[in-house]
């Protein structure tokens, strides 16, 4: 699959995934609906479904500040990014979608929001390096 296409839906899964605590909530389930409604009008029921569960779950796990927390909140995000994967896979139009959706809900941060969502994608070839930081960064080469 294209990097780009990879990128876009870990991106979505990540931010859908963490909104799914705040007071955004409403607004993106309802977005992430609206798109099954036009792409997959079919499975927008069972995506419903799944939404208020996962929302239910992931708002037990924030609670719990704990190794098992954390585990759910991954599985949480991973499986999302292959439910938006899989979304793109079947219908490749969905990828304007998502990129709406992110433009929407992952920046700025909506109220609520605990921590700001950070993606960073970056490729490098033969002896190419690449640093990457969501802060400071000093390199010292010699």
């Amino acid at each position: 699959m294209d990097p780009e296409i990879t990128t876009l839906t870990q991106q979505a899964g990540t931010t859908l995934v963490a909104l799914m605590a705040t007071d955004a909530w409403q607004g993106v389930r309802g977005a992430v609906l609206r798109m099954w409604q036009t792409l997959q009008p079919d499975h927008a029921a069972a995506v419903g479904a799944e939404l208020t569960t996962d929302q239910q779950e992931a708002a037990a796990a924030g609670l719990l500040a704990s190794p098992d927390g954390d585990r759910v909140l991954t599985e949480l995000r991973a499986q999302w990014q292959a439910t938006f994967r899989r979304l793109v896979v079947a219908r490749p139009e969905a990828a304007a979608e998502l990129r709406g959706f992110l433009a929407e809900f992952a920046s700025p941060v909506p109220a609520g929001t605990a921590t700001p969502v950070t993606s960073q994608h970056a490729t490098a070839s033969g002896s190419g390096r690449v640093y990457q930081a969501g802060r400071d960064q000093h390199i010292t080469e010699r």
